[in-house]
């Protein structure tokens, strides 16, 4: 057998996969790659739970997804590389903001079964965590473009596209930004039902409220539609971290209804969830005004994360998570409820990648993210941190 069909899913692994487990059919429909390491952890935060009066405060670590790139973005393309790898495809082309954990976890993985990553690139405010990305996907053999606008990005996409078919005799298979297609999503369905299971074990009460970050909102989106199709009831709070236009109510309610079509058609036995049933809870007031711009109740969020219980987190998208957890505990009622922040932010150590990796070698537009200043977030940069 060969290395990739040795990593493909089958029908007879079911019962390694609780999603399959209960819906078998899904197995041979949507075949899977395996990349992570699950079910992730849960733990009690209890130091940082006393710091913000909370009884019951929880963690569900998918910063420890996988052993080599971690985070959330490896539920998703244990889907989403499956039918690249399964077709012989040679690139795949995908998109985000310049210090994308999506862009670097896509050409990781993609190197991991022979295939090349293109990255179409928009411009960010710098960090750390831009300069670790850029270089991770550098070294994994990504092509990186960067333009300063939508509309010269879609320009530039169309014209890779053409150049690369033509140069490989095959298209590029195309990715969405953040691995948010319905397929993708479907990740963050199964890891519902990963939860759920933990909850059944008793590692962890069914929480009332479970808080994550929405960026492209299949991680948010497919964990909403998991829970409720188990029929559990958990509030999720979903905490925007781009703009409006990129994450808001009406894209959500059509990922959720897309994403449950896709598996009740897979597998009927999966519920024939709709577009009502979508009742994630968006939180806007901790975005900051712009991507990967670190504001104050993040760096507070962040450090006090660092200091009571060692969790590394981000500038971007779990420190405003964390933020919005910080101002819930004392604005919302929340004292007595059992609440679970999902982790979605790499903490794995990714210096074997990076130490040897010159960022000369990069595409000069790059180089600027390297020559610059950098954001601050102060004890507990989780940028520093995984560097």
């Amino acid at each position: 057998m060969s290395p990739v069909a040795k990593e493909m899913e089958t029908g007879d692994q079911t019962s390694k996969f609780a999603f399959f487990e209960a819906h078998p059919r899904l197995a041979q429909a949507l075949p899977r790659v395996r990349l992570g390491l699950f079910p992730t952890p849960v733990r009690r935060l209890e130091k940082l739970g006393r710091r913000l009066g909370l009884e019951h405060l929880f963690l569900k670590d998918d910063g420890v997804s996988a052993e080599l790139y971690a985070g959330n973005k490896v539920r998703k393309l244990e889907f989403l590389l499956a039918g690249p790898v399964h077709q012989g495809a040679a690139e795949l082309l995908t998109f985000g903001y310049a210090g994308s954990n999506h862009a670097a976890a896509t050409a990781v993985y993609a190197r991991r079964y022979g295939l090349r990553s293109i990255s179409m690139l928009l411009p960010q405010p710098n960090a750390a965590y831009v300069r670790k990305n850029l270089l991770v996907s550098h070294a994994s053999g990504a092509e990186l473009h960067l333009q300063p606008d939508v509309p010269r990005l879609v320009a530039a996409t169309s014209y890779q596209l053409a150049r690369h078919t033509l140069e490989r005799g095959k298209r590029p298979v195309i990715i969405r930004a953040g691995g948010s297609s319905p397929l993708g999503t479907v990740g963050y369905v199964a890891a519902a039902y990963e939860l759920a299971a933990q909850i059944d074990a008793g590692e962890l009460p069914e929480p009332d409220v479970i808080y994550v970050a929405l960026g492209s909102m299949g991680t948010a989106v497919g964990l909403l539609l998991g829970l409720r199709a188990l029929g559990l009831t958990s509030r999720v709070v979903g905490v925007r971290v781009v703009d409006e236009r990129i994450a808001n109510r009406g894209k959500a309610r059509r990922l959720f209804e897309k994403t449950a079509a896709l598996l009740h058609k897979a597998d009927p036995s999966f519920p024939a969830l709709s577009g009502s049933d979508m009742d994630l809870e968006l939180r806007e007031e901790f975005f900051g005004g712009e991507y990967g711009r670190f504001t104050q109740s993040c760096r507070r969020a962040v450090a006090a994360a660092w200091e009571d219980e060692g969790l590394v987190a981000d500038g971007t998208y779990t420190g405003k998570t964390l933020a919005a957890v910080f101002a819930d505990a004392k604005a919302a009622g929340i004292c007595r409820s059992r609440v679970l922040f999902w982790n979605t932010y790499n903490s794995r150590d990714l210096s074997a990648i990076t130490r040897d990796v010159d960022y000369r070698e990069l595409p000069k537009p790059f180089h600027w993210y390297f020559e610059q200043p950098v954001q601050q977030l102060g004890a507990g940069d989780g940028d520093a941190a995984s560097s």
